[in-house]
């Protein structure tokens, strides 16, 4: 009899926190509360986007969309997140469609996981 393997998708996130004590310095609290909020919600939207884009097999959005995400996610320190938007790009470019699947569900672990960080940090004092 074959036995199931489970596998556990456990990975750590990275946030810089240096870049938002950066943002919270130039702009203040109240500025960098609106560009934390903002950038939150437009990384948000852009994974939903990318996973419909990819559903839709719409390629180039779904990139464009990957790209502006890693450019977000990079401003406000969120460097995992970042650098798994570039996976998915990397992939796309390849037309690797197995790897472009499974880097797609890595960013979205890795988004979940790294909006709850960012708001878990904002919630401690900067």
């Amino acid at each position: 009899m074959a036995t199931l393997a489970v596998l556990r998708h456990d990975e750590g996130v990275r946030l810089d926190p240096d870049r938002l004590v950066a943002l919270y310095s130039d702009l203040g609290e109240a500025g960098a509360e609106q560009v934390v909020c903002r950038a939150m919600e437009e990384l948000a939207g852009r994974l939903t986007e990318i996973q419909r884009f990819a559903d839709d097999g719409d390629v180039a959005a779904m990139a464009r969309s990957a790209r502006l995400l890693a450019k977000v996610a990079e401003q406000i320190g969120m460097l995992t997140f970042a650098r798994v938007a570039g996976d998915v790009l990397r992939a796309t470019a390849a037309g690797d469609r197995t790897a472009q699947a499974a880097t797609l569900a890595r960013l979205v672990r890795i988004g979940d996981r790294s909006l709850n960080a960012v708001w878990d940090l904002r919630d401690m004092t900067i």
